[in-house]
């Protein structure tokens, strides 16, 4: 399905680079791997099993620039916050599992807003919502930033303003 030197993205480690398709013998079961190299992580490469299904179906080819720009444009707007420290925090793990950029999008427009209201109140963002935002900023920003050749500064802009979208093309 996929070749060396495609850049792809794998789960929650970002845009990486397939460097090689190899066998590895670990004890006496020999198994092919695909060998992912983070993209900005000289020290870091990832072995994702070629028959293991559920880690193989982690790996996806890198979204469009047209694909981002939609997603930037709508973004899941609709999204509500939810109260309930437990029910939120489960619903953006399933978020981050789905690994949906539209969705991530929408989640991360979410808690920024969130954080202003708070921030308007005198208070700060929740600690697991802040962990969360991390989280799914890690795994929209390299892409995006890749795909659209801007910073990750300009990544959050462009989540955060849709107006500005425009502006870098």
């Amino acid at each position: 399905m996929f070749s060396v030197g495609q850049t792809v993205l794998y789960g929650t480690n970002g845009v990486c680079k397939i460097e090689d398709i190899t066998v590895k013998t670990v004890g006496k079961v020999k198994m092919e791997y695909y060998v992912l190299k983070p993209v900005g992580s000289e020290s870091s490469t990832l072995f994702v099993p070629t028959a293991n299904e559920a880690l193989v179906k982690k790996i996806r080819f890198v979204l469009s620039e047209e694909e981002i720009r939609d997603i930037l444009a709508d973004g899941n707007a609709g999204e509500q916050w939810i109260d309930n420290k437990i029910e939120r925090s489960e619903h953006f793990k399933e978020i981050i599992a789905r690994g949906d950029s539209a969705e991530v999008v929408g989640m991360i427009r979410l808690i920024h807003l969130h954080a202003q209201e708070q921030l308007a109140k005198g208070k700060r963002l929740h600690i697991s919502d802040e962990r969360f935002l991390k989280e799914a900023e890690k795994m929209v920003c390299g892409e995006f930033a890749m795909v659209l050749n801007v910073s990750h500064d300009d990544v959050i802009d462009l989540i955060l303003h849709r107006e500005k979208e425009n502006a870098i093309a």
